[in-house]
Parts: C-alpha cells; structure tokens; sequence
C-alpha cells in the first residue's frame, strides 16, 4: 500500500487528538513514526537555528527552520521529510505557506540522537542533496564532530578546534564547531 500526504496529514490530527507527540515523515509510500529527540540534541539544533538566524534575519537571506518543518519532495513517491535544521533561500520561497512546502532545503542539517545510526542520517542527507539541496550538515554530538557534504565532492569533517562555514549559502559566517555544544554551567 502506497500512503501519500494526505494519509499522513489524518494520521497526525488522530495523534495529535490522541495528545501523542511523534514526528511523521512519508519515505517510499510508508509513514515512519519518530518520537521527540533527546535533550542534546535538541539543544544543538536550537543552538544552530539561533546562530544561523542570527545571520540571516538581519541580512533577509531566507527561512532557517527546525525539525516540525516538512518538506514534499520532487521525487516519484512525493516524500515527505523533515530535516532538524533547513534552510531555504529567500528567492525561492518568498513567502512562508500554512502548509507543508513543495521545495528541497538549500541547506539540509541531521543532528544524531543517542538513539540514531550515521548511516541513515547520511542517507537521508544525500536523498534531499540529489533532489537539489546544495549542503548537508550531519552533527554527532556524542562525537563532537560536524560532517560536511556537498553535491559531488568529498565529505569534510570538522571537530571543537574548527570553523563551519557555508559560504554559498551565508558569505562571511563562521560559527566554531566548539559553540554548538550545550554549555556546562557550574
């Protein structure tokens, strides 16, 4: 059985009448079932969405959005994925839909739980990079590593004592890798 959009959007209004909180996303025709990440995780992308807003609000480069955010893919199945950081350039989505939106994130980001495997998180990258996403940012936190990949070229790999920067999408930012961790307070 092949489920569409449709299928996922009375599949979430019966959770969410039900006060059950999972993420839905639609991959080859079947609905996959996430439940809410775990505390670092979630901080890390929090963390992110306000150093990359932080850039782009002010300069109105695009939408930077969290892990709620789906996106309908152009691919056969129409699939409908949410990355836990996206970002998407002002040019190509002018205004913000009540709506799932039909584009590829120019920028994709994963953020491994303590949970999730490397490998499907890359996968999922490489599927929004080949639909046209121009960067994938996979981060461990367990690791304390950011994993670089963008279309045709090697995967770079960053650790605490480097820089990230994106200067296709976001000339002139520079985040160190080191300020994406959750700080420790004494």
């Amino acid at each position: 059985m092949n489920l569409t959009v449709k299928d996922l959007e009375r599949l979430q209004t019966e959770l969410q009448e039900a006060h059950l909180d999972y993420q839905l996303e639609l991959v080859d025709g079947r609905i996959i079932v996430m439940g809410p990440s775990d505390y670092i995780s979630e901080e890390v992308a929090g963390r992110l969405i306000t150093f990359l807003n932080n850039w782009v609000m002010p300069r109105k480069l695009g939408r930077v959005t969290g892990s709620s955010a789906g996106f309908i893919l152009p691919n056969e199945k129409a699939d409908l994925r949410a990355p836990d950081v996206s970002f998407v350039r002002a040019e190509r989505l002018r205004n913000s839909p009540r709506d799932f939106v039909r584009v590829v994130p120019d920028l994709t980001v994963e953020i491994k739980s303590k949970t999730d495997r490397i490998k499907p998180l890359k996968e999922k990258i490489q599927v929004f990079l080949e639909l046209g996403s121009l960067v994938g940012i996979l981060i461990d936190p367990d690791k304390q590593k950011v994993i670089i990949i963008r279309r045709g070229s090697e995967e770079t790999e960053l650790s605490n004592s480097d820089v990230l920067t994106i200067p296709e999408l976001f000339p002139g930012w520079e985040l160190p890798v080191s300020e994406l961790w959750p700080p420790e307070f004494e």
